[in-house]
């Protein structure tokens, strides 16, 4: 099994998305003890933002005298693509910012929204190639937005990722959710307690 492992909080050890991450995908390698780790930190290494000089190059794959810049460019697109492509199974660290992803993980999923590769325009519709792998998002928020219809009308977050990876094929998508965590200390034990009994489940070894 090969697993991709996602970051894209710039909070480093402050982050709750970062701290489940890691408890999932330890999880995961202990349930399949074989399992091929890759690890990319959006914070680290931000892809840049789709400019109108890089959407001609990395979107509409217009590829006739390019600068060295773009060249570059076009070799990390790609590069993102075959890493997400690669991956049976994929954990993202997506924690909610102004009731969105963070522009990290936004300017990433830019780069693998590629026709062609993870999805195909057809007389029908656009049709998913990336299908067949398992996503785990580790989402975090301050607030409680799951279980109030008012508030769950302003996720951007959860919601945003799941229609992009279905854009993509990609439908076997479980999240892991803590939140409420900005809502005092009590309200943040309780949701990281609720959070790793769920990752704890993902621990068990698959029979074969």
């Amino acid at each position: 099994m090969k697993l991709l492992h996602i970051d894209s909080s710039p909070l480093a050890d402050a982050s709750v998305s970062r701290q489940l991450t890691a408890s999932i995908v330890e999880a995961l390698r202990q349930a399949t003890p074989d399992a091929e780790v890759s690890y990319r930190d959006l914070t680290v290494a931000p892809p840049d933002h789709l400019t109108g000089e890089l959407l001609q190059v990395v979107k509409f794959r217009n590829l006739e005298g390019l600068s060295a810049r773009q060249q570059e460019e076009l070799a990390l697109t790609d590069a993102l693509v075959d890493e997400f492509l690669a991956a049976d199974v994929v954990v993202i660290g997506a924690p909610m910012y102004n009731f969105s992803v963070p522009t990290q993980l936004k300017a990433w999923i830019d780069r693998i929204a590629q026709a062609g590769r993870t999805f195909r325009y057809t007389e029908k519709g656009p049709v998913g190639l990336a299908g067949g792998k398992k996503v785990y998002i580790a989402s975090t928020r301050g607030g409680v937005y799951s279980t109030n219809a008012a508030m769950s009308a302003l996720d951007h977050q959860e919601s945003f990722l799941r229609t992009v990876l279905g854009f993509m094929g990609v439908t076997d998508v479980t999240v892991i959710r803590a939140e409420g965590i900005g809502m005092g200390p009590d309200a943040r034990a309780r949701a990281l307690a609720a959070a790793q009994q769920e990752i704890d489940a993902l621990a068990v070894p698959v029979a074969a």
